[in-house]
């Protein structure tokens, strides 16, 4: 709805506001005679009438005080500067989704990458700010001024709202990739709530890699990132219990796992690891592929694992990266030598409010027979933890160390 409006309004602010009076006339015409067969069809085209609408008394404005104002970009039919007779801009065939061409607008290169990528999670793929701040592990009021300073520079900076060419596309594509996995990382363990999995999301995200792929065949990154959800996204059914509750990967029954995803996802993931230099989803793909061809947990090919974060990490040096290769490395060489690069990692500022790198550390210290250290750890990462799911699920293993403290020993 919003990435349709915005193709009229050619303001992103403008657009948000038609929307939400959208919303309100709906409440009120709904009210009185019922809901409509295609509620969202009727959203859209009221919040881009009221765009049109916006855009007249602007023009009009504008044509009535010329001194006070600078002349109009719009034409009087409501329509901006460089669009054609349906409204759209010029070079629009580039981008067919209404979706990835909005997206791709957000990420535009005068932006600071990670404003790029959190704007377009909040106004795209309609992300909640606080999830937002969670996935880029930054407060929720220095997640919500990074996103009001973004809008504000694409209003100040007079960035159009303007389909990006087929030329211009390969430089956004970094930003929009990202934002299409953060989306579907925000599904497929919702950082807040109840509910483990986001299916939306997990869906909106998979639809937009698939879109990507057939609008850039030759970017290899485009089917690293597809293969990547697939696989990932493949394991859904097995990730809770019949009580609903969180079952690690060493304990899922793979039998449950989509093969049919598996098998495409491990095709697209093929086809990008033949780039000269496979990039950061190509080398996430190949990983998730090494657990989904292993016939168990305790079959999987841990050296491999670890040596494809090693090339991640080159890639992309993050603390993040270096967390889950730790927690690879713990499988490949044993708890111990995990834990002195965990403890390393615990002291970053950058992953302060990270929930997992306690996780992590807890489960490293409960392998260790270290239960003391392992509860006091938990517990850290459930302070850190908003996800009802992960937080039953700390509290469970708090449990059974407690448990495992109060047991008497084999002696009596």
């Amino acid at each position: 709805m919003l990435a349709a409006t915005v193709r009229v309004a050619g303001d992103l602010d403008v657009a948000e506001e038609c929307a939400q009076e959208a919303y309100v006339d709906a409440m009120t015409a709904w009210a009185r005679s019922g809901v409509p067969e295609r509620p969202g069809a009727w959203l859209t085209t009221t919040a881009r009438r009221r765009a049109v609408d916006r855009l007249r008394r602007e023009v009009t404005l504008r044509r009535k005080l010329p001194l006070l104002v600078e002349p109009a970009e719009a034409d009087a039919s409501g329509s901006p500067s460089g669009s054609g007779a349906d409204g759209c801009a010029d070079g629009e065939e580039a981008v067919p989704d209404d979706r990835l061409r909005l997206l791709f607008t957000c990420c535009h290169p005068a932006l600071d990458p990670a404003a790029r990528v959190a704007l377009t999670l909040r106004l795209v793929c309609g992300v909640a700010t606080p999830d937002v701040a969670r996935a880029f592990l930054v407060p929720e009021a220095t997640m919500a001024a990074r996103i009001t300073r973004a809008k504000k520079k694409i209003t100040q900076a007079r960035i159009p709202y303007r389909t990006p060419s087929a030329a211009e596309l390969p430089e956004r594509l970094g930003s929009v990739l990202a934002a299409v996995h953060l989306l579907f990382s925000t599904g497929h363990t919702a950082p807040t709530g109840e509910q483990l999995v986001r299916e939306d999301l997990c869906r909106r995200a998979l639809d937009l890699a698939r879109t990507l792929v057939q609008l850039l065949p030759a970017e290899r990154e485009t089917r690293g990132l597809l293969g990547l959800l697939l696989l990932t996204h493949a394991r859904r059914a097995a990730r809770l219990d019949g009580q609903g509750r969180l079952v690690l990967l060493e304990h899922q029954d793979r039998q449950r796992w989509d093969h049919v995803m598996i098998v495409e996802g491990l095709r697209w993931t093929v086809e990008a690891l033949q780039a000269p230099r496979p990039g950061r989803f190509a080398l996430q793909a190949a990983i998730a592929g090494a657990h989904a061809v292993a016939p168990t947990f305790a079959a999987t090919d841990w050296a491999r694992v670890v040596h494809l974060y090693d090339l991640l990490l080159a890639v992309e040096p993050s603390p993040v990266v270096e967390l889950n290769r730790a927690a690879a490395l713990a499988f490949a060489e044993g708890p111990a030598p995990a834990l002195e690069v965990v403890e390393r990692l615990a002291g970053d500022t950058r992953l302060r409010a990270y929930p997992y790198v306690h996780a992590v550390r807890a489960d490293l210290l409960r392998r260790l027979g270290r239960g003391v250290e392992a509860s006091a750890a938990y517990r850290a990462a459930l302070d850190l933890t908003a996800n009802g799911a992960e937080r039953d699920f700390l509290q469970r293993r708090i449990g059974d160390l407690g448990l495992v403290a109060t047991a008497p020993s084999p002696e009596g």
